[in-house]
């Protein structure tokens, strides 16, 4: 590896933030998930939680490639559930607080008096009808991303983008993304070596994870995974808790 190359991932991998995803809710628009997941990756969100409970919406929104999701795809893991429940149970017990988008409203507190420097997970829903009702009840809160103009709500590609350089913006503040990285150093050597074997393999992109009830615990971002590994050198790894 090229030592730019390798400054670039070990700097990229500092600067990222464990404690911060986004939820995707029935979105159809596979334009839409790649652009999520090139705004994901620029503020150093590593894993995408995406949730189908319409039947008639599929996982053809997730088939990417490199020109449409620029590349992200490869480093960002991506996990898929068609149970809204089971996936708001995973995220919280990783995440904590799950707060929804809403269109512009009188009641609804804005995006920038929201506290995004802390552990969350950013849900938006599908693009005709936003955040479905049984999702909001499930949620710990909500905010709006105040307009002006005629507009009733933004692309929600665009809106992902605004609420993550907020969160991106609280967080710099804090020094999360230079004094203060959320990943140890310990866990950062592991990503490291994670993402230095992905670099060596010959596959461009990783199909999502589909996790159901019987699914076991979902592995932090840094922990190398089985079928990454060369076939020469399987091994078998120690199972992780749900935790950062």
């Amino acid at each position: 590896m090229q030592p730019s190359r390798e400054q670039k991932i070990r700097s990229v991998i500092r600067q990222s933030q464990p404690d911060l995803t986004v939820i995707l809710e029935n979105i159809y628009d596979p334009l839409n998930i790649s652009a999520v997941l090139r705004s994901c990756d620029a503020v150093g969100i590593r894993e995408v939680f995406v949730v189908y409970t319409r039947q008639y919406l599929d996982k053809r929104g997730l088939v990417l490639g490199k020109r449409t999701s620029g590349g992200t795809f490869k480093w960002i893991d991506v996990y898929y559930f068609e149970n809204l429940e089971e996936c708001f149970s995973r995220v919280r017990q990783r995440y904590g607080r799950i707060l929804a988008t809403l269109p512009p409203g009188e009641n609804t507190p804005s995006v920038y008096d929201c506290e995004l420097s802390e552990p969350v997970a950013l849900l938006f829903g599908n693009e005709d009808d936003g955040v479905s009702m049984e999702a909001l009840e499930l949620s710990d809160g909500r905010f709006t991303i105040p307009q002006v103009g005629f507009a009733e709500s933004l692309n929600i590609s665009v809106a992902c983008a605004v609420t993550l350089f907020e969160a991106r913006r609280q967080r710099q503040v804090r020094g999360f993304y230079d004094r203060h990285p959320k990943l140890t150093e310990e866990q950062q050597e592991m990503l490291f070596i994670r993402w230095s074997g992905m670099l060596k393999s010959d596959k461009n992109h990783r199909k999502p994870v589909v996790v159901s009830k019987d699914s076991e615990p979902l592995m932090p971002v840094y922990v190398q995974r089985k079928e990454e590994l060369p076939k020469s050198k399987i091994q078998i790894l120690p199972k992780t808790s749900f935790e950062l």
